[in-house]
């Protein structure tokens, strides 16, 4: 039976490098997918890993009917075994229901890949309505660690290396950026309550010791 699947979890927990696994497999036993994909870190149009593979997707604004999409290209003779959306978190709910659709009408298995919370630990749009409609949810077993070692649960919005908690809900950025810029890292619990990044970290471990010292 095709499934709707979401596979979720944070940023840097492999869910690209995943979805092109998941593309490769098929497409080596001669089956074609259609790759859906929003806001890449590679720019528009691409599906990308931060291990350097990159393949050719669709762009899917949030004006787009994906459902309707894959229909045209039927029609038109084109052929599609099965479906791969990542950044999933910043289709509209709408359009989760149109990958529903795909699964139920066309009968094709729909692979979505997206993070569940935003910097602010808020539900994605896109992420609740894939939860409330997908035959399966499988949370990737690849852990990404926060600085500190621990399991990574959260993911944090930082400017200037310093953790934002407001702003807009989507605005593109990636880890690995120079300290100046809108980036993002991933984080255990206890460190995204208390807004300390691996840069925080750092500027606390090289702070004078400000406790008082008995002189004996």
């Amino acid at each position: 039976m095709p499934e709707l699947v979401f596979f979720s979890g944070t940023m840097d927990c492999g869910k690209s490098t995943l979805a092109l696994q998941i593309a490769h497999n098929r497409d080596a036993r001669g089956l074609q997918g259609v790759i859906f994909t929003r806001d890449d870190r590679a720019g528009e149009g691409k599906l990308s890993s931060r291990l350097g593979l990159v393949t050719e997707a669709v762009e899917a604004p949030r004006d787009m009917d994906v459902y309707g999409y894959l229909v045209a290209q039927l029609s038109q003779g084109g052929k599609a075994d099965y479906v791969i959306v990542d950044e999933a978190q910043f289709l509209a709910p709408e359009q989760i229901d149109q990958l529903a659709r795909i699964v139920d009408d066309l009968g094709l298995d729909v692979f979505a890949f997206g993070i569940t919370t935003d910097f602010r630990t808020k539900l994605f749009p896109g992420s609740q309505r894939l939860i409330e409609l997908a035959d399966r949810i499988e949370q990737l077993q690849v852990e990404a660690l926060c600085w500190c070692g621990a399991r990574a649960t959260h993911n944090a919005r930082t400017v200037g290396g310093v953790m934002v908690v407001e702003g807009e809900q989507v605005v593109v950025g990636d880890v690995n950026r120079p300290a100046e810029e809108i980036g993002y890292e991933v984080l255990c619990r206890r460190h995204h309550r208390r807004r300390m990044t691996s840069a925080a970290a750092r500027a606390g471990v090289l702070s004078p010791d400000v406790l008082p010292v008995n002189q004996a």
